[in-house]
């Protein structure tokens, strides 16, 4: 009997360990959003699983977000919504390659309409994620023909961004303004067909795609 209950102390003593979270310095810098993408800060921090998570005020958008939102999470992409104090000024939402993670600013959760385009524009690089081989790298791959996305995103692409992901930002804020684009993307990396089934390769992403064995013929 009593090792019997030195097993179970010993059990609950592991069982019940808590999360620490790690010393954050300053707040709103790369460390902390850094923190937070890696899934050691967690305070503050939600997954969503459902549109009602992000609050009554989405419910115009109910349909689009569970189609995406159960898209997402057939690849194992998942959805959190976190506190302002993570991100760095002006970031209304992330994606992360390394663990193919979205977050979202809950700053910004009271306008519906602005965060369900951040939604689609964070999909879309999961999306890129994925037409990169697999979503078990940490690359990304433009997915649309030249042409596709119109000269006046790109433009305020290359306004924003610097040069060397302005073509993949474009792309995603081309999709912030399309209610379908994004879930279409995630529904194809969820498929039973590589991306570049679904999405005809551009040149550079063909030669990138052959180059790394993913494209054999």
């Amino acid at each position: 009997m009593n090792n019997l209950l030195l097993g179970l102390a010993i059990f609950a003593s592991v069982g019940t360990h808590a999360h620490v979270e790690p010393k954050i310095e300053r707040w709103k810098t790369h460390h902390s959003m850094g923190c937070m993408m890696l899934r050691e800060c967690k305070n503050g921090v939600e997954e969503i699983t459902k549109w009602e998570d992000l609050g009554p005020q989405f419910e115009p958008f109910a349909e689009e977000l569970t189609k995406l939102i159960t898209a997402a999470n057939k690849s194992d992409i998942k959805i959190f919504l976190a506190d302002d104090k993570y991100f760095v000024m002006m970031t209304r939402g992330l994606y992360s390659v390394n663990n193919n993670n979205f977050f979202l600013n809950r700053k910004y959760i009271d306008n519906p309409r602005m965060m369900t385009k951040v939604i689609r524009h964070e999909g879309w690089h999961a999306v890129q994620d994925c037409m990169a081989g697999t979503l078990d790298n940490t690359f990304t791959a433009v997915v649309l023909q030249d042409g596709v996305v119109p000269d006046w995103v790109k433009k305020g692409a290359e306004k924003t961004y610097p040069k060397s992901v302005a073509p993949f930002e474009a792309e995603a804020m081309y999709a912030a303004f399309d209610d379908k684009m994004t879930i279409k993307g995630l529904e194809a990396c969820a498929g039973e067909k590589p991306m570049w089934k679904v999405y005809e390769p551009t040149p550079l992403t063909h030669k990138w795609l052959k180059e790394q064995g993913f494209i054999t013929k």
